[in-house]
């Protein structure tokens, strides 16, 4: 499994912006497919996006065109960049790390993620 840590989560007003990072340990990370997910309070953990290890994006359609997925293999690192945010994106994120690959739609599955981070608090107030 990879170690994941999370960074980058903060307030910030209705319409601004956050960049998130994960930051994996091990020489290995370029093998696997990475999430991102969040969690707002009382609700389930719902994914918001992925990369492929061939860096092919998929986002949730409530965050399409306003979060962007990428990858740096060199510095073992996914970021969230996070625009345009509303009051509704307020959850604690959650950067994972799926090993082995099943199929597209296992991007968006959480049971198919091996090691996930503590998380990061964001809150966009209104």
């Amino acid at each position: 499994q990879v170690q994941l840590v999370e960074s980058g989560g903060g307030l910030v007003q209705a319409g601004g912006s956050l960049r998130l990072s994960c930051a994996a340990s091990g020489r290995t990370f370029s093998s696997y497919a990475m999430g991102w997910f969040r969690q707002a309070p009382g609700k389930e953990r719902e994914f918001v996006a992925a990369i492929s290890r061939s860096a092919s994006t998929y986002y949730a359609d409530s965050v399409k065109g306003r979060f962007t997925i990428s990858r740096d293999n060199a510095k073992n690192t996914v970021y969230l960049q996070m625009n345009s945010l509303k009051p509704e994106d307020t959850a604690v994120y959650y950067c994972a790390a799926q090993s082995a690959f099943y199929s597209v739609s296992s991007y968006y599955t959480e049971s198919r993620y091996d090691s996930w981070g503590q998380g990061t608090q964001v809150t966009v107030s209104s």
